[in-house]
């Protein structure tokens, strides 16, 4: 190579590593710490109906990590998936999985009574817990977990709700740990979620 054409490369080679070292050291913790208060920012206290007609609190639940999951019972197809798969997750979990607990909270309360989703989770793993309650309440739970749903009519006058379809891992203090993959094998999704208690 021409000589005078290798010191202007070291030069903006040694400039670029430069640069991106100045980078990282600037931008790698404030990066850490919006991660951090992202993660403590999701989740909090809700007061909602259980599927049997009782009150259910945050509260109730400290004590072993839990999963959450926002649908409706009129959903054709990504919920029932979901609660499938969150039933084998159970299931694989054994005996040791005895105390996790899963919630189903609607995102259609005008329809999903508590009756109504005592029914429809007739199917799956009695741990998952069908929780309603008044729109307000409802409302926000679904802004503490930073998820979303939204009402889309449908052309005969009925409607379907566009929600979040993602399976929220808290752990045994009501923290959230993280987005669950629920699509992974039953058994090793039971193994991430044992870890936590």
């Amino acid at each position: 190579m021409n000589r005078r054409l290798l010191l202007p490369l070291l030069v903006f080679l040694l400039g670029a590593a430069a640069l991106a070292a100045a980078a990282f050291v600037t931008f790698a913790p404030a990066s850490r710490q919006s991660g951090q208060s992202l993660a403590s920012s999701v989740g909090g206290p809700f007061t909602l109906t259980t599927a049997e007609g009782k009150t259910l609190t945050d509260k109730d639940l400290r004590g072993a990590p839990f999963l959450v999951f926002f649908g409706f019972t009129h959903c054709p197809d990504i919920c029932p998936t979901k609660l499938f798969e969150i039933s084998e997750v159970l299931r694989a979990a054994g005996t040791k999985g005895e105390k996790l607990k899963a919630l189903f909270v609607t995102v259609d309360p005008e329809r999903d009574t508590a009756e109504t989703m005592k029914s429809y989770l007739g199917s799956f793993d009695p741990r998952i817990i069908g929780l309603t309650g008044e729109r307000a309440a409802i409302d926000a739970a679904v802004k503490a977990y930073r998820a979303y749903a939204r009402k889309v009519p449908l052309k005969d006058g009925d409607y379907t709700m566009d929600h979040t379809a993602l399976v929220y891992l808290m752990d045994k203090n009501g923290g959230f740990v993280g987005a669950f993959n629920i699509e992974r094998p039953p058994a090793e999704a039971a193994q991430e979620w044992l870890r936590h208690l």
